[in-house]
C-alpha cells in the first residue's frame, strides 16, 4: 500500500511538472508574440528618424572601408547591373517575369529591419521559393554615416562573397540573428567571416569567401547599391515596394496581409 501510494505521488508530481511546463512555453510563446507585435509598431517610428537623419545623396568621404560608388565595379553573381531597373539589387527566388515584383530595401545594422525579419522574413522568402513574387533585396548602408562606422557597408560587402557561394538566404539571415543588441557596435571582420561557416559555406568555397571578405572585393558594389538609395530618396528602412508601389511595412510584417496583396496584383 505505501509502494503504491509513493507510485502515485511520483507519477502526479510528473503530471504537475508536465503541466508547469507546458504553462512555461505557452508563456514564452505569449509574451514573444507580444515582443515581436511591440518591436514592429515601432518600425515605421524607426523608418522616419533614418529619414530624417539621412545623409545627403553623395556617399563618398567617409571613413574605414567605405570606398566611392563605382558603377563598373564587380558585383557578385547574380545581381542586377547599373542599368536594370533594380539597380544592384540581388534577386531571389523562382519568381518569373509574369508574377508582382516585391523589393525590400534594408540596412543590416537596422533594427527595425532585424524587427521584420522576425516577424516575416521567413514569409517573405516563402512568396519567393513558391514563385508568387519576383524578390529582390536591396542592400543599402546609410546607417554606417548615422551611426559612424562601416559595419553595413562591410556587411554587404561580405554578403556579395556568399552570394558567389550560393549562399544567398543563409548568410543574409545570419546576419540580422546575430544583429548586435545595441545599435551602432557594428559587425567585426572575424564575424563576417564566421557568418559563412555558420551559412554553410565549407572547404574551398570557405577560402575563397575569406579571401573575398578580407580583400573587400566588393565594397564598391556596396557603395553603389547605397548610393541609388540615396539617389531614389528612399528615406528610411525597411522599406518594401510591389511593382514599384510602396507597401505598408505593416503589411510587410504580416505574413497573410503580404500573401493577399502579392495575390491582388496577380
Amino acid at each position: 500500500m505505501g509502494e503504491k501510494s509513493r507510485r502515485e505521488r511520483a507519477a502526479q508530481a510528473r503530471g504537475e511538472a508536465q503541466a508547469s511546463e507546458k504553462r512555461r512555453e505557452r508563456i514564452v510563446r505569449i509574451v514573444g508574440g507580444a515582443t515581436v507585435v511591440a518591436v514592429m509598431a515601432a518600425i515605421i517610428g524607426v523608418a522616419v528618424y533614418a529619414s530624417s537623419n539621412s545623409p545627403s545623396s553623395d556617399a563618398s568621404g567617409q571613413t574605414g572601408s567605405i570606398v566611392d560608388p563605382d558603377p563598373s565595379a564587380a558585383t557578385p553573381a547574380g545581381v542586377l547591373p547599373a542599368e536594370s531597373s533594380s539597380p544592384f539589387g540581388v534577386p531571389y527566388g523562382t519568381g518569373t517575369t509574369d508574377v508582382p515584383v516585391l523589393e525590400v530595401w534594408e540596412d543590416f545594422q537596422c533594427p527595425a529591419c532585424g524587427a521584420l525579419e522576425l516577424a516575416n522574413g521567413v514569409g517573405i522568402e516563402k512568396l519567393a521559393e513558391e514563385g508568387k513574387v519576383q524578390l529582390i533585396y536591396r542592400p543599402t548602408a546609410f546607417l554606417d554615416s548615422n551611426l559612424g562606422n562601416d559595419s553595413s557597408h562591410r556587411a554587404i560587402a561580405a554578403w556579395g562573397c556568399a552570394i558567389d557561394a550560393g549562399k544567398i538566404k543563409e548568410y543574409r539571415n545570419t546576419v540580422f540573428a546575430n544583429q548586435p543588441v545595441e545599435e551602432g557596435l557594428g559587425y567585426t571582420e572575424e564575424q563576417l567571416l564566421s557568418f559563412g561557416s555558420e551559412s554553410g559555406i565549407t572547404d574551398t568555397d570557405f577560402t575563397t569567401f575569406s579571401q573575398c571578405v578580407t580583400d573587400g572585393n566588393y565594397l564598391a558594389w556596396a557603395a553603389n547599391t547605397n548610393q541609388e538609395f540615396l539617389t531614389s530618396q528612399i528615406g528610411g528602412t525597411p522599406s518594401g515596394f510591389l511593382n514599384g508601389e510602396p507597401v505598408e511595412t505593416a503589411t510587410l510584417a504580416d505574413p497573410i496581409a503580404l500573401a493577399e496583396l502579392v495575390a491582388s496584383k496577380s
